[in-house]
């Protein structure tokens, strides 16, 4: 079943927190594995889905300070991941599948924000190669050990892939490379996997979400100076925020972990959400919203297609 791009009426908003969402809510028995859960938005993620029961593994590039951000967070292991990198991808997948656990949850938070340009793997553009291709990857390692009718996958992405849609005939900008266009494509590459996803896995009642968190301060700006994030009006000169739009870290965190196990969603998956809902489309100037290009099912099946082709991976080749 596919589900109309529309908001529901959650009762929940911009302003709810991840401790909102999850009232009432009983994780106890559950496993869920959250990427870069140990900064920002993951960190807060992993939070609050440890106090709702769930046991979370937070796998990360940098295994140390991850162990040091999740302690004292009862239910939460750490193991080494470097999405930039299919090797390490593989390695945390297969660990994972032989400690035989089933897995319940997976949100793709971690990523990479306008960086300079930088080359990883067989030269591929760094955040297309993070925020998506390692992701994807790991998601088809991951595949068996899914929960069957009832396991939810969430892909984080943003506003920003507002714009671009995928650049078909240069996806690693080899040719011009430019920061902004290149985390849009990855945004939008984030939206287009949950989409395809969705359709392949939604028969094994494996259903997949992209998600706009907001806009939030977070680590995430780490390759931004400081006069480019005054200029915009989201920060002072002192560094404190001034953008009144902004969320907070726990209701950035919030439509994630909605997504993930709010029973509001059971049966549902393929579609882009923000503030908590279903997102509409996006109108011609207007802010908020998800654009056409990203969740386009032609667009998605090719992105799938060359991710497969580009990571050597589909866990759905032999079924297709």
């Amino acid at each position: 079943m596919t589900t109309p791009q529309h908001t529901i009426g959650t009762g929940f908003g911009a302003r709810s927190t991840a401790d909102d969402v999850l009232d009432g809510i009983d994780l106890s028995g559950s496993t869920a594995i959250v990427t870069g859960g140990y900064s920002g938005l993951g960190l807060e993620t992993t939070r609050a889905l440890a106090a709702a029961g769930a046991r979370v593994v937070v796998p990360a590039r940098r295994r140390a300070a991850a162990r040091e951000a999740v302690e004292g967070i009862h239910g939460v292991e750490t193991d080494d991941l470097d999405l930039s990198d299919l090797d390490s991808v593989r390695g945390f997948a297969e660990r994972f599948l032989d400690s035989g656990r089933q897995l319940d949850i997976v949100i793709d938070n971690a990523g990479i924000m306008a960086c300079p340009e930088t080359r990883v793997g067989p030269g591929w553009e760094a955040q297309f190669a993070t925020n998506h291709l390692g992701h994807y990857a790991l998601i088809n390692h991951l595949w068996p050990a899914l929960a069957p009718g009832g396991a939810r996958v969430v892909a984080v992405s943003s506003g920003a892939h507002g714009i671009t849609g995928i650049r078909w005939d240069d996806v690693h900008f080899e040719h011009g490379y430019d920061r902004w266009q290149a985390y849009g494509q990855a945004k939008t590459a984030n939206v287009l996997f949950a989409v395809q996803l969705d359709a392949l896995g939604r028969d094994a009642g494996v259903r997949a979400f992209a998600v706009h968190p907001g806009s939030i301060l977070t680590p995430l700006q780490r390759h931004l100076a400081k006069e480019e994030m005054v200029e915009a009006g989201w920060i002072d000169e002192q560094g404190n925020p001034t953008d009144p739009t902004f969320k907070t870290p726990e209701q950035g965190a919030a439509t994630q972990v909605w997504a993930a196990t709010s029973p509001q969603v059971a049966g549902m998956g393929g579609v882009y959400c923000e503030d908590c809902d279903i997102a509409e489309q996006a109108g011609d100037g207007s802010d908020g919203g998800v654009h056409a290009h990203a969740t386009d099912p032609g667009e998605a099946a090719r992105l799938w297609a060359l991710s497969a082709e580009l990571t050597g991976v589909d866990a759905f080749a032999a079924a297709e």
